[in-house]
């Protein structure tokens, strides 16, 4: 699966429990479904779309809902605690990372298979370029796309 444009966030741990969770001054009601929907992250690698998610939590045995499950979604990546990329059809699909801070990744095209990276050369041509042209509050992406070591053995065996 094609990926394309990243959303900023910064990961963190699962809620679990009763009690409330969210990004540091935002408190989230912890429900079931927030916590079912947690802990559906925490055992996937690769990120996956809403629907996949929906299926993952049905095969389960978790009741929530379809619409449920984009409300928890998005209120995790506007908390940061999960990143948000566009796959080459636009539809977001999420994970949980395990880097903490501002990041990028490196990422397949055929399979799908994330790796977080640290840029700091990137970091430094952004600051740059933004100064040159009197950005300020700039933020920005960098996501790689090409073959995992997996599919470019795939390929190689003619099996891709």
């Amino acid at each position: 699966m094609p990926f394309g444009t990243k959303a900023d966030a910064t990961p963190s741990n699962a809620a679990s429990g009763a009690g409330t969770v969210g990004a540091p001054g935002k408190e989230q009601r912890v429900t079931k479904q927030r916590v079912a929907v947690s802990a559906a992250l925490d055992e996937l690698d690769d990120f996956v779309s809403t629907q996949e998610l929906y299926r993952i939590l049905q095969n389960k045995g978790v009741s929530v809902s379809l619409a449920t499950a984009y409300r928890i979604l998005q209120s995790l990546a506007d908390d940061g605690l999960v990143d948000v990329l566009r796959n080459g059809e636009g539809e977001a699909v999420y994970r949980r990372c395990a880097v903490t801070g501002h990041h990028h990744h490196l990422l397949c095209r055929n399979c799908g298979k994330a790796v977080e990276v640290e840029a700091p050369a990137v970091e430094t041509w952004a600051a740059r370029i933004a100064t040159e042209h009197g950005y300020t509050e700039v933020a920005h992406t960098v996501e790689i796309f090409g073959l995992c070591p997996d599919c470019t053995a795939l390929r190689a065996a003619g099996k891709l």
